[in-house]
């Protein structure tokens, strides 16, 4: 999968690192969602695990070309929110 970054215009650096979420996260997560939807103005959430264990959720944007995705953030999830994305994956009887 091909995969882009939104860049920080002051530093160049990806975004992400803002979050304290490397490139590597957001491809475990890219290639293997616990879910993954609509969101808007044609962008897409998935939320997931990495393979460190870390809880993620990606908005990314898919690009014209087949298999390449843009991403626009990232950070991990915690609190509510990933109490919520635990107890749906339970009644899925995921992990």
């Amino acid at each position: 999968m091909n995969i882009r970054f939104y860049r920080n215009p002051e530093t160049g650096l990806p975004h992400i690192y803002e979050h304290g979420v490397d490139e590597d996260e957001v491809e475990d997560v890219l290639l293997n969602p616990g879910e993954d939807w609509a969101g808007s103005r044609k962008s897409r959430n998935a939320l997931g695990q990495t393979q460190n264990g870390r809880y993620l959720q990606v908005i990314y944007v898919r690009d014209p070309q087949p298999n390449s995705v843009f991403v626009i953030t990232a950070y991990e999830l915690t609190g509510k929110p990933l109490r919520a994305y635990r107890r749906r994956q339970q009644r899925r009887g995921i992990r």
